[in-house]
């Protein structure tokens, strides 16, 4: 019998295979893409830009690797121990290369990722049928994203391919400088004009762009291309909106607290402790080993939290640098209590920590919720006065810009005559970004923009710090897919 079953089910089965192959051969398509059903709505629209801004987000553990771009190359921090000194220690020794590490890749991908899913947008949104004025924000939401993105791999590699559709071919050459440039000022520009205000929208959910991230943008990508009127204007439109301003103690801006109601910041990667990849993963290397608490039992590990084996540091000669009485210094600590209840100094040593990202008391596990600024009110009022000194020389609103940022810090004023030069006046503006924005992943572009990024790499002891290493390579992944896409001279 149970031989009969087996015959009739394989007759049943070699059936459907012979006379039903052409109808299996015409499946219908399912996909989550489909423009007749995505673009329909608004929220079928914020569905895919939402996968934009996931991509764009320098968050979680993808933020910690971003940290051997933008810290371990400068004379700020570096690092030791645990899994990822793998590839620290290439970028602290200025040894890596188009293949490693593989965060090139990944940073790569995810940009251009971010860049399809936003041409997606802008290419089926006009059949949507959203109203106009929704139809607008979110084609401005995509260029913004879509121009971060590029900002992101063009001052990590120079120029790039410039993938402005869907349907551009496979193989695309690097976008020329003047291209590029263009680009991404038009995009910024134009995407500042149909996004809101903050605070203007009602239910438009933090950390979505706004008209203040994308002129934070325009003001810091003016900044690094030595645009310098264009910079300076562009800081004055950010400060003219009248909705910015810098918050009053630098020791609680961090905290986890204090973000929804921060004033100061302009355009964050907005951390969470409970969706998977997108919290703060900072402090977990920033701990030395067997952390108790701090001296002033201010600060406590608690058993939510997690002491990685990586150890990030930071350098005797940059702590040394703050100036007696700069609060900003507060928040790296220079001693603490161990599990034994021993008080273990840090100093003298390149050892110090920043605790700049206060520990969430609500951590879980790995993750903590303290949001990471990209670009906040202190970053606009340097960038002005650093442009104004580079058109027209030391002068006094420079000056009072500065002053507005060491106030907060405790500091006294600086006067106008303690400055000769423009070049004593622009060496003085990058101590103060270095003080200010300590690891906030600015310090590899203050120095290339300054010519000293190579030379002090030098000065550390780092050999294999030649010029070429301002910029990073294109991935070898991406030069073997694209033989159009030309290396950076040098790898």
């Amino acid at each position: 019998m149970k031989k009969n079953r087996i015959t009739i089910l394989l007759i049943i089965l070699l059936s459907g295979v012979l006379f039903s192959c052409e109808d299996q051969l015409q499946e219908e398509t399912f996909s989550q893409l489909d423009p007749s059903t995505l673009f329909t709505s608004a929220n079928g629209i914020e569905r895919v830009l939402y996968a934009a801004y996931s991509d764009v987000q320098i968050i979680g553990n993808l933020g910690n690797n971003t940290a051997f771009f933008e810290e371990w190359t400068t004379d700020v921090g570096w690092e030791t121990g645990g899994g990822a000194n793998r590839n620290a220690v290439l970028m602290i020794n200025y040894t890596w290369d188009a293949s490693s590490p593989g965060q090139f890749t990944n940073e790569w991908n995810r940009r251009y990722t971010a860049i399809r899913n936003c041409n997606l947008v802008l290419e089926n949104i006009d059949g949507s049928p959203v109203d106009d004025d929704t139809k607008s924000r979110l084609i401005a939401e995509a260029r913004f994203l879509r121009a971060a993105s590029y900002y992101t791999l063009y001052t990590f590699h120079g120029t790039v391919p410039l993938r402005k559709s869907n349907a551009d071919p496979l193989e695309l050459p690097r976008a020329s400088e003047e291209e590029m440039l263009t680009f991404l000022e038009t995009e910024f520009k134009e995407a500042a004009v149909d996004l809101p205000k903050k605070g203007e929208l009602n239910g438009y959910a933090y950390g979505r762009a706004t008209k203040g991230a994308a002129l934070g943008y325009l003001t810091k990508f003016f900044l690094n291309t030595k645009q310098w009127q264009k910079c300076a204007d562009a800081a004055k439109q950010v400060m003219d909106l009248g909705i910015y301003e810098l918050w009053p103690d630098y020791t609680t801006l961090f905290t986890v607290d204090n973000e929804e109601k921060n004033d100061e910041y302009i355009w964050v990667s907005a951390a969470k402790t409970t969706r998977d990849g997108w919290a703060n993963q900072y402090m977990c290397g920033a701990f030395p080993p067997n952390f108790k608490s701090t001296v002033d039992g201010s600060i406590v590990f608690t058993p939510n939290m997690r002491n990685w084996a990586r150890q990030d540091r930071l350098y005797d000669s940059f702590y040394n640098s703050f100036e007696d009485g700069d609060t900003r210094r507060d928040l790296i600590i220079t001693e603490y209590i161990n599990n034994k209840g021993n008080t273990i100094s840090l100093l003298n040593n390149n050892n110090t920590r920043a605790f700049k990202f206060t520990p969430d008391p609500d951590a879980i596990n790995n993750d903590h919720g303290n949001d990471i600024p990209v670009i906040r009110y202190a970053d606009i009022l340097l960038a002005r006065a650093e442009a104004l000194n580079e058109v027209n020389g030391p002068n006094q609103e420079a000056i009072d810009l500065i002053n507005d940022v060491r106030g907060r810090a405790g500091l006294d004023d600086l006067n106008l005559s303690d400055f000769s030069s423009k070049a004593e006046l622009r060496s003085h503006i990058l101590d103060e970004r270095g003080w200010e924005f300590y690891t906030e992943r600015k310090r590899r572009q203050d120095l290339i923009r300054h010519g000293e990024l190579i030379s002090r790499a030098k000065a550390r002891g780092v050999t294999n710090a030649e010029d070429y290493r301002v910029l990073f390579p294109i991935p070898q992944n991406e030069i073997n897919a694209n033989p159009m896409c030309e290396q950076n001279p040098g790898y």
